[in-house]
């Protein structure tokens, strides 16, 4: 190891591993913070819906575009100097969030607290397994999967919860603490590697466009397709052939490159590769499930955002409790059997949600939750560690970033295509098929009508009025059924998605993860 990593004591390195942990969960909770929020954030910035959309985009299209740049930004300036920079930068940026003065401004600090907190999330990983080798190194999966699976699942509730409490603004306010400790203990502590400058000299600037002009028009295609139609939108007919065709040229740049950006070339370890399909498909139960949920108590229950937020909590608990048990399992059996269970576990919550419907009670809604919650979590920490523990310890900064690039895009893939099926295509369906039923049962609707106009004329003097509050009814009736059938269809192919990682996982060693490591050490 570098002289600066070995003179660090297994104190400093706690301590160290602990501060740069606080900056991840910072960064990876503000993705989902602001969901619960929207509504107050709209009317303080006199936006409409369609703009305010860009608050969460622009931090999104900025952090997936930094991410895969943090393993060569973390070896030019060194790990100490690049998290130190980021927690910087977001700090500030979050301080100019919670000051926004209209919307222009607070979406070019979504932009640059998405970048630079893009740049803490893979430098943790990388971090910790370089401070910690050899047995300890197996806790370093469970904790920082546990933060990846927690600050998502918690950004409704704690987003709720600061905006009734205080205001939206506070969002972004609470960032500053724990900010100045990350700047009072890294440069202190972290000594891991030194800065290598050199590779200034042989920076990649058109590879970096590339990269940018992929990852950035992908992310924005994902996230406005949906709502435009998909390549009915002028625009994106333009930016979809310019995402791919960058992306082409990008990959082809970076396997020929004598120093590209992104090493590619890590995707030559089967494990590596099998772990960052499998990320992916966590990116996809992850964000896709927790989108899910608080739409379905928010648009078909009438919740407010609190009590989505506590609803949702369980998901968290379910986190954390499976933590440890997740970790002692690993010691006794083999990580393809871990991540058997924790997909079919997948499969079991998604099949349980396709018997909702709008009379769910709160105890309903949470058991399917646990399910997912115990599933993130057996399956993201063998995953890390198979993914990261594949590589030589000058793969793992790039290696991080790829592999956390890959749950960002499978959490943007699936919530794009969730999107797109739950209120376009499912949603028209269900609606006209409704329709059609109504027109059939009309004598059935006129008799009930009949039966609601006395009591609703006994509310009003104006019959029209009557008429129009039946009618206005009966269309919120039938667009709330809609919608939940459309749940029902989304929650189905969820756990059709979900045997692909199922299946997957049967290519992985079937030895236990103790055994797996002594053979390839003898090699």
């Amino acid at each position: 190891p570098p002289a600066g990593l070995a003179a660090m004591s297994s104190r400093q390195r706690t301590i160290a591993f602990i501060v740069m942990t606080i900056g991840m969960f910072m960064a990876s909770l503000d993705i989902q913070i602001v969901t619960s929020s929207v509504r107050e954030i709209q009317a303080g910035l006199a936006a409409t819906a369609d703009e305010v959309a860009l608050v969460q985009t622009s931090y999104l299209i900025a952090e997936v575009i930094m991410i895969p740049l943090s393993g060569w930004l973390s070896r030019m300036a060194s790990t100490r100097w690049l998290f130190t920079a980021s927690a910087a930068g977001f700090t500030l940026a979050s301080i100019g969030c919670g000051l926004a003065w209209n919307l222009e401004s607070m979406i070019a600090f979504r932009a640059i607290q998405g970048f630079v907190g893009g740049a803490m999330i893979p430098t943790v990983f990388a971090a910790g397994f370089a401070m910690f080798p050899g047995p300890a190194q197996t806790r370093i999966p469970a904790v920082l999967g546990l933060v990846a699976t927690l600050a998502p699942a918690l950004g409704p509730t704690i987003g709720g919860w600061i905006t009734q409490t205080w205001s939206w603004r506070w969002l972004f306010f609470i960032n500053i603490v724990p900010g100045l400790l990350i700047l009072a203990v890294v440069p202190r502590l972290v000594r891991i590697d030194e800065p290598d400058l050199g590779l200034l000299r042989r920076f990649d600037a058109v590879g970096a466009l590339l990269l940018a002009v992929f990852l950035g028009t992908l992310q924005y295609t994902l996230d406005e397709g949906p709502r435009r139609q998909w390549l009915e939108d002028p625009l994106l007919q333009v930016l979809a052939p310019v995402s791919a065709a960058a992306g082409v040229l990008f990959v082809w740049r970076s396997l020929g490159g004598a120093e590209p950006l992104v090493e590619l070339r890590a995707f030559r370890h089967r494990n590596f590769a099998l772990g960052c399909a499998l990320s992916f498909a966590i990116g996809v139960g992850l964000y896709g499930s927790i989108y899910l949920t608080p739409v379905f108590l928010g648009q078909v229950r009438g919740q407010n955002a609190l009590d989505i937020g506590t609803t949702v909590f369980a998901v968290g608990l379910a986190n954390i409790a499976a933590t440890p048990v997740t970790v002692a399992l690993l010691r006794r059996v083999s990580l393809r059997t871990l991540l058997l269970v924790g997909f079919a576990l997948f499969v079991v919550s998604s099949l349980m949600f396709t018997r909702i419907d709008a009379s769910w009670s709160r105890a309903e809604v949470m058991l399917p939750q646990v399910l997912r919650g115990v599933a993130t979590m057996v399956c993201i920490i063998p995953v890390t560690g198979l993914a990261l523990g594949a590589l030589a310890a000058d793969e793992v900064k790039g290696g991080s970033g790829l592999y956390n690039l890959m749950r960002n895009l499978g959490g943007a893939i699936g919530l794009a295509v969730i999107n797109s099926q739950l209120f376009y295509d499912r949603l028209h369906f269900h609606a006209q098929r409704l329709e059609a039923e109504l027109g059939a049962g009309l004598a059935t609707v006129q008799a009930r009508a009949d039966a609601l106009a006395p009591l609703l004329q006994r509310m009003t003097t104006d019959d029209d009025r009557a008429t129009r509050a039946l009618l206005a009814l009966i269309s919120r009736l039938g667009q709330r059924e809609a919608l939940t059938l459309s749940f029902v269809d989304v929650f189905t192919m969820l756990a059709l998605f979900f045997v692909a990682p199922l299946l997957l996982a049967c290519l992985i060693d079937g030895r236990r993860p103790a055994a797996a490591a002594s053979t390839a050490d003898s090699h």
